[in-house]
Parts: structure tokens; sequence; C-alpha cells
């Protein structure tokens, strides 16, 4: 297993693409990493990529990344339906991996990743990077405070508008995308949902396609529940029109409301309303937290990932949730009556 406890920690971008960059610019900002390939079936997208980075070579050949013994982890960021074999070839190749959300087409390719993670040692990082939004790491530490008391519930929406021609890109294909919204941006609402309240004993709801001409869902609609009772209500579409992201924690002493991702989802902003037993029907004092600063979750997330393959930890969320995620997307599928993707690799 190709490790690095100490030093510099050498990186390879796979899929140089809008992602690809956002995590190029990402690794600037993280100390002590490097990225030395950037590797792409288009060389001009591969070479332009890697002017953003002194030294990089790009690359159409993934084969010789994975040939240099310099690298220690690879970026995969190519469409849904490349990741899972890419990111398996560099697990087999002894390399660390973060790989884009949802991580495959099904859970399946994510199982044979993990027991070929399991033989190697490779560290596996799912990127969901909403975790690490401001607003969102600020809920986490109020929550993990207590001062919002034990979790009872959350609620979540998540969507855009699309745009024209939106039913005819990749993500409109099932054999590129494994699904449509429930998988683009619904995992994101479902990965959070598990963060805060743990792992779904019952997963109940339907996905539709209502406006969009394509083979995929457009909507989704999910009540998740623990076994504990806890309960996640979430929904996600494409016919959102004007961009939004919300969630909602209720806690018996306290609730949060997230708005924003910043961008076009709205200026992001984290509102916590402390609930007193003794003042029950009282209206609560806000406490209000804006974060107007630019989006700085990717560079967190690298970060992050820098540290689980320097302290030899597991990444967290990683192929386990990753798998229980798409799970949870598969059970809606069956029952709303789409197919799940049976690709393997």
């Amino acid at each position: 297993m190709n490790r690095t406890t100490t030093g510099q920690t050498n990186f390879a971008v796979v899929g140089c693409g809008l992602i690809g960059r956002k995590r190029t610019l990402a690794l600037a900002n993280v100390p002590g990493a490097a990225l030395l390939y950037t590797c792409d079936l288009d060389a001009n997208r591969a070479a332009d990529l890697a002017k953003l980075a002194p030294g990089c070579t790009a690359t159409t050949d993934f084969a010789t990344v994975l040939a240099d013994a310099r690298v220690h982890a690879v970026v995969v960021s190519t469409l849904n339906a490349s990741l899972a074999p890419l990111t398996l070839a560099a697990v087999r190749a002894g390399k660390h991996v973060i790989v884009e959300k949802p991580g495959a087409l099904n859970a399946a390719q994510l199982r044979t990743v993990q027991a070929a993670a399991q033989q190697t040692g490779a560290r596996v990082r799912l990127g969901y990077n909403h975790r690490f939004h401001p607003a969102l790491r600020k809920a986490r530490e109020l929550v993990d405070s207590g001062v919002m008391g034990p979790l009872m519930f959350l609620r979540g929406r998540y969507g855009h508008g699309g745009r024209k021609g939106y039913d005819r890109e990749w993500r409109a294909d099932p054999a590129l995308s494994g699904g449509g919204e429930l998988i683009d941006q619904g995992v994101h609402l479902i990965d959070l949902a598990g963060w805060f309240l743990g792992d779904f004993a019952k997963v109940e709801g339907h996905a539709s396609t209502v406006f969009w001409d394509m083979k995929v869902d457009d909507n989704a609609f999910l009540s998740l529940r623990t076994a504990a009772g806890q309960t996640a209500w979430l929904h996600v579409s494409c016919t959102e029109w004007k961009n939004m992201f919300s969630l909602e924690l209720y806690g018996r002493t306290g609730k949060i409301i997230i708005d924003g991702l910043g961008g076009s989802y709205g200026k992001e902003k984290l509102t916590f309303y402390p609930m007193h037993p003794d003042k029950l029907g009282v209206a609560p004092e806000a406490q209000i937290f804006e974060f107007p600063g630019a989006d700085d979750s990717w560079s967190i997330e690298t970060h992050t990932f820098v540290e689980d393959i320097r302290q030899n930890r597991e990444p967290a969320p990683g192929l386990r949730e990753a798998i229980r995620t798409f799970e949870i997307v598969e059970t809606i599928y069956r029952q709303s009556g789409y197919p799940v993707s049976e690709a393997g690799l």
C-alpha cells in the first residue's frame, strides 16, 4: 500500500471538467498537497487544467498515473458511469481516492470497490462536500454541543430549474447517470440526513418524471425513519425553477434552519431558535449566522481527506455511507417503477 504519514501528499485529478477544476483549485489551498497529473480523454482539457498547478503533467493515459509510485491519491471527477471503474483501478493500484458523489451507478459497484479497498488498505472518501459548507459545519457544532437536545426530525428541500436542453444532457441518460434528480442532488440530502440522524431502518417515498422529457426522475419525495423513530422528510426537484436549498433540524430544545448554499442558491444562512421548556408558546429569540464568503467546502473536504491518509483513518463519508445512500435510492426507484442500474465492474 502506497502510504504517506508525513510530508507531501501527491495527487492526480482524473476528469478535468467543472468539478475537476474545483478539485484542482481546492488542492492548491491544502498545505502539503501537490498535484502531479491531470488526466482526461480530452487532451486539451487535461492540458488547460494542468496550467493551474506548476510542474503538473497532463495526460490522457490513466495507466501512466497509476504506475507512478509518487502518486499517493487520485481525485475521480468524471461522469457517473466512469466513477466506480476508475476508483476500482486506483484502489487496486494502491492509491487512495476521493471520488465525486454518488461514486458509482449502483450500490453493487461500490461494494466491489469496498472489497478491493479492504484488501489494499486504500482509503476512499466520497465527495459529499455539502457537509463542509459553513452553515452545515455550524449546525453540526450546535447539535454536538447539546443545545438542540435530542433530535426529533428534519426537513430538507433541494432543487434547481434545469436549463434548455437539460433532458438531452448526460444526466438524463440512465446508462451514464444511473438515475435522475434523486441521484444528482437527492444523494446530498440523504447523506446530510444520515449524518445528523444516523442509519434509516424504514425507507418510503416515490420518484416521478413530471416535466422533463427523459427516462429518469425529475422529482423525488422521501420519508426516512431511524429505528428510534426519527424522521427525515426530503424533497428534491429539477422543476424548482429558482435554485434553492433548505434544511431544517428539530430538537427537543431548539430548531435550526439553513437556507442557501451561496451563488445562485442564495446567501448561506443559519438561524438557531433556542426553545425553553418553561416558555412553551413564546416565540424564541433567533440567533442568525450568515456566511457571505466564497465556498470553501471543497478545500476543507480535501484537507480532511489528506488527514484521513496521514492518520490512516476511515473517511466519513466513505464507502459504507455511500453504499447505504445508494441502497435508499434503489429502494425508492424500485417502489416507483424505475429500473435500477445493473452495471457491474
